[in-house]
């Protein structure tokens, strides 16, 4: 579902008013698209504090064009409405108060229509100030027009992950959208394969010489020493995670971090999310139904926790994100991802010889601890706070997913979340040899 290279291939890169103006309806189109089979109802419900209702992402991406685009360059700006700006802010403490996370499910109003209208109101505005901009002003500002733009689709992708716990509390088992004809067919999974990579002084983080938007927190290339090491070819499978927990996984204590134990005891478990037994068959809750679990599909909605206890049951460990760059710059991206029609991951194809599943399945845990880069500086002002203010108690995943939106996933991306996060659509790919991170 999502391309390998830093910028798609029909994205320019240098920005003039037209592409600029077509790839913003493009962006903003797809969020419409993703909320289109979901009822008010639906778009209002939070199911835990990690959630966000979908009518609060189409709002609050909204929200960012209005409050970094048009609140410093639209002549006489005057917010949509004054409450907004408080509603639906997220977390830029830079820019005053916000509405407390945990209670977004509560904000019955306005309602889908009213935000609705918020989006298209924000889209004429940022049409005609983009297409009245002098080339100087614009060239200055496409920098942050194109960052609203993967910040977008960094919430098309949380949509669809909060929607999917959303559904999965309801009784009735409700479906998203109806699952491709292909979908229901169960895999077997192939033997694992290993890519060995010989290591060495090796440069990590966005190249700056290279075309291609990229976050802050991919700055600045520099150099990491690597110990010969070797990635698995595809990612655990669903009936290798079976067998892990038939050989009690969930139970044995010396598999875990304390953390992670503490969890596994507080929490009660004893599955990834989502999985449930019914009369000894395992169903697992995905977008398109709840369906008997698939062996040869890659486990997902596991966490940092559960993937380090796996990988120490196997005899081996997570790689650092440095490891997972070098492979995949190194070796190839190997297979290209499934097509968008299927917003859950699938079955690894044909060995190759090279890394599969790389970008279009599972976020893959590394065993590195999210920090800086040396030399890394957040900008100055808000903008400041998108990343930078997150490099403490998370963990790097790599990758991509099957609900990252098209043209977002790159080799250098750092994606990022708690240990015992379980609700993103995570997964793993074992490693062995060199070193593991020191710090995690």
């Amino acid at each position: 579902m999502t391309t390998t290279t830093q910028t798609p291939a029909d994205w320019p890169t240098d920005w003039d008013p037209i592409a600029l103006v077509q790839r913003y309806d493009e962006v903003r189109a797809h969020t419409e698209r993703l909320a289109a089979p979901l009822s008010p109802e639906d778009q209002t419900v939070q199911s835990m504090a990690d959630v966000s209702p979908t009518k609060w992402h189409r709002a609050h991406v909204t929200w960012f064009f209005e409050t970094f685009l048009l609140a410093d360059h639209e002549a006489g700006f005057a917010p949509f409405q004054d409450q907004y700006w408080f509603l639906f802010n997220s977390y830029y403490e830079t820019l005053g108060p916000r509405f407390s996370r945990p209670d977004r499910g509560l904000i019955t109003r306005p309602g889908v229509h009213e935000v609705g209208d918020y989006r298209a109101n924000v889209d004429d505005r940022v049409r005609d100030l983009v297409t009245r901009l002098d080339g100087g002003t614009l060239d200055k500002l496409s920098a942050t027009i194109e960052l609203g733009f993967h910040h977008e689709q960094q919430h098309q992708e949380l949509l669809l992950m909060d929607i999917k716990h959303v559904l999965s509390r309801n009784p009735l088992q409700p479906v998203y959208v109806g699952a491709p004809a292909t979908y229901t067919d169960p895999s077997e999974p192939d033997d694992l394969g290993w890519v060995e990579v010989e290591g060495g002084l090796v440069e990590v983080g966005h190249d700056p010489t290279t075309q291609g938007f990229h976050f802050d927190n991919e700055l600045p290339r520099h150099r990491q020493w690597l110990e010969p090491y070797r990635l698995a070819d595809r990612l655990v499978t669903n009936a290798e995670w079976q067998a892990f927990m038939a050989d009690g996984g969930y139970r044995r204590h010396e598999l875990w971090l304390s953390d992670g134990w503490g969890r596994v005891n507080a929490e009660g478990w004893d599955s990834p999310l989502y999985w449930t037994q019914h009369d000894g068959v395992w169903f697992e809750h995905t977008l398109h139904g709840t369906w008997p679990v698939d062996p040869g599909a890659p486990v997902c909605h596991v966490s940092f926790y559960e993937a380090e206890a796996y990988a120490t049951w196997a005899g081996k460990r997570l790689p650092t994100e440095a490891e997972w760059e070098h492979a995949v710059a190194s070796t190839g991206p190997g297979q290209e991802p499934s097509s968008g029609d299927v917003f859950h991951p699938r079955a690894a194809g044909p060995a190759t010889g090279g890394l599969r599943q790389v970008h279009g399945d599972c976020w893959e845990w590394t065993s590195s601890a999210y920090h800086p880069y040396p030399g890394f500086h957040p900008a100055e002002g808000a903008i400041g706070e998108y990343n930078g203010k997150f490099m403490s108690n998370q963990m790097v995943l790599r990758g991509g997913c099957a609900l990252t939106s098209p043209g977002h996933a790159r080799t250098t991306y750092r994606n990022f979340f708690p240990h015992a996060s379980r609700w993103a659509v995570s997964g793993l790919r074992l490693a062995d040899g060199g070193a593991p991170a020191v710090g995690a």
